[in-house]
Formats: C-alpha cells, structure tokens, sequence
C-alpha cells in the first residue's frame, strides 16, 4: 500500500513537472518570437541597405550584438525550466558559443558587415545544431518538439549560406532579418505545438 502510494505521488509529481515545463516553454517561445519581430523590424527600418563592404553603423553594431547576446540570455532562462542532465551540458556549450558570438560582434563593429556576417553564420550554424540535438532528446520528455528540430536544421543551413556568401556584393543586414524572422516563425509553431500538447495532457 505504501509503495502504491509513493508511485502515485512519483507519477504525479513528473506529471506536474512536465506540464509546468511545457508551460513555461511555450511563454519562453513566444517572448522569444516578439523579440525576433522587434529585432527584424529594427534591422530593416534602419539598417537593411548596409552591404558587405560597408562599415556597421553604431545601430547596426548594437543590433548585431544583441542578438547573440539575447539568445545567452534565453537558454539561461530554458536551463532553468528544463535544463538537467545532458540537456544542462549541451546547454553551457549553447552559452558559450552565444558569448563567443556576441565577442565577435564586438570586433566586426570595427571591421565590415561582411566579417560580422561571417561570425553570425558560423555562430547561427553552430548554435542550430546544439538546438537540434536538443529538440530531439526531449520528444520523449517534453513532446511537441519537431517544429524546433526544423528550426534547428534550418539555422545550420541557413548559417552555412550566411557565411558562405558574406563577401558577397548582395550580401547585407537584410539576410540575417531574413534569418530572424523565419527563427521566430518556428518559434511560433512551436508555442501552437506546445499548446496542444498542454491541452492533451491536461485532458
């Protein structure tokens, strides 16, 4: 009788636990598409006809700063609500990877739009793939995770082609909005596949 008792208890327990996971990811995700559309929107109003050749305004480098920086920031606050095991490991490595880009930034605020084109595919690269080895060991746990494993695949495309093509003429700020604004698409889908699943489990 006990031992029943302490397992419904455990099941409870994971159950409540995995439901204010979700929770608390789905809002992680939608503060993370309204930050994107703000981000997108500034970049565009203000700096969308910087080419590669061109030396970052004080705007532009703010901006590209800020992105790496703000996605430190989001998976301090993910490890927090679901980061344990190797989830916590793949994490710091996300971390680092984000202070290592926003360093970069620093330095290309110096140089050309094309050096920090370069470092924001390297690190959109880099960072896609730590998304997706997470989004695909927390289907079992979490669920609803397949629009980030898309996401995560498209971002290591997506910075590939960024970086690949930063000397480029056409090249410019308006590829990494392009970039942004497709993240928080995904994002979007995923608070909607979050949703749901909160819904069935709340059944």
């Amino acid at each position: 009788m006990t031992h029943t008792t302490t397992a419904s208890t455990a099941t409870a327990t994971r159950t409540g636990t995995g439901a204010g996971t979700v929770a608390g990811l789905r809002s992680l995700h939608l503060i993370r598409v309204v930050f994107s559309l703000i981000w997108v929107a500034l970049v565009l109003t203000t700096s969308a006809s910087l080419g590669a050749t061109d030396r970052p305004s004080v705007g532009a480098a703010v901006l590209l700063t800020v992105y790496p920086l703000w996605d430190v920031v989001a998976t301090l606050l993910e490890r927090r609500l679901a980061g344990t095991g190797s989830d916590r490991r793949v994490s710091t490595v996300n971390i680092g990877l984000g202070l290592a880009a926003t360093a970069g930034m620093l330095i290309a605020g110096f140089s050309t739009i094309g050096t920090a084109l370069v470092v924001f595919g390297l690190w959109a690269l880099l960072s896609g793939a730590v998304q997706l080895f997470v989004a695909i060991g927390r289907r079992r746990a979490v669920g609803a995770q397949w629009p980030m494993i898309v996401s995560g695949g498209q971002s290591v495309l997506a910075g590939a082609t960024i970086a690949a093509t930063a000397t480029s003429p056409t090249s410019g700020l308006s590829t990494v909005a392009g970039y942004s604004a497709f993240g928080a698409f995904w994002f979007l889908v995923s608070v909607i596949a979050l949703s749901v699943r909160g819904h069935r489990d709340g059944r």
